[in-house]
């Protein structure tokens, strides 16, 4: 199956020489793994611009925490933590910003200060109004799936197969958004691993990620420092970067074209070595 192309406001990415690195810039206080570590502006752009040189395709700023039981975030907090970095990266970066956001009010801004991509856990479906933002805006769409939002999600999540659910589900939202007038390249899909999912729910996703290909869109996995990593490394306190790479690379050799990730340096090396020798 040839590799899609995802088309942004402004620019397209391919993934023919294989997975796009998208850099995670978090503008806040209580993230699962990096909250208050670069929640003023400058410090958020400053990291923006090392992930950029570290090799990150793909920049995505967030400003509201959507770890499990977080609390929401009123929509001028969130707008006061996350334009001013967006506006400085734009300003400062190459590569595509995406908003990782699910307030239509916070995703229009972003755009207008220079974001690309709106990246939503709601896909799309949280706040009536972001479909017309999409599509108003021009920004690439990143659609993903949750089972109940951060609040809930964790209580108790069923399914009855995960890989098949998500994937009708996916399916779905990608057939509405083209309805709506989204064009199918500018949608990008993740079946939004840690989401409404138990530990097994997320090794079954990543042992069965090349499932998400058959939709025809590019796949986005974010895995990164995520908590199914501490539980197969047998320790939740240890690091979980390198378990994070390993799980990247597999992904990778799956023919997943985005993953998200905080460690943008050791994934990019890992991902050409593992492409040169492939190739060599």
């Amino acid at each position: 199956m040839p590799s899609p192309i995802w088309q942004l406001k402004n620019c397209r990415l391919s993934f023919d020489n294989g997975p796009a690195v998208m850099g995670i810039v978090n503008v806040t206080p209580d993230s699962f793994s990096d909250g208050g570590q670069h929640d003023t502006p400058q410090l958020a752009i400053d990291h923006g611009i090392r992930l950029a040189k570290q090799g990150a395709a793909i920049l995505d700023v967030g400003g509201e925490s959507t770890r499990p039981y977080s609390a929401p975030v009123e929509t001028n907090e969130e707008l006061d933590r996350v334009i001013p970095v967006v506006e400085g990266l734009a300003a400062a970066v190459d590569v595509p910003i995406s908003i990782d956001t699910s307030k239509s009010a916070v995703a229009a801004a972003a755009v207008n200060a220079g974001a690309q991509i709106i990246n939503d856990v709601t896909g799309l479906e949280g706040d009536p109004a972001m479909v017309s933002v999409a599509l108003s805006t021009g920004a690439g769409v990143c659609a993903m799936h949750a089972q109940g939002p951060p609040q809930t999600m964790q209580d108790d999540p069923r399914y009855g197969n995960v890989t098949e659910e998500i994937f009708d589900y996916l399916m779905q939202r990608q057939a509405s958004l083209v309805s709506a007038g989204i064009p199918h390249e500018k949608i990008c899909l993740d079946p939004g691993i840690g989401f409404g999912k138990t530990h097994e729910h997320n090794l079954q996703l990543v042992r069965e990620a090349e499932r998400f290909l058959q939709t025809g869109s590019p796949i986005l996995i974010g895995h990164s420092r995520k908590g199914f990593i501490g539980k197969l490394l047998g320790d939740k306190e240890r690091n979980r970067d390198a378990g994070t790479l390993g799980i990247s690379v597999l992904l990778a050799i799956k023919g997943i074209q985005v993953l998200r990730v905080h460690e943008v340096q050791n994934t990019v090396d890992a991902l050409a070595s593992w492409q040169l020798t492939v190739n060599s």
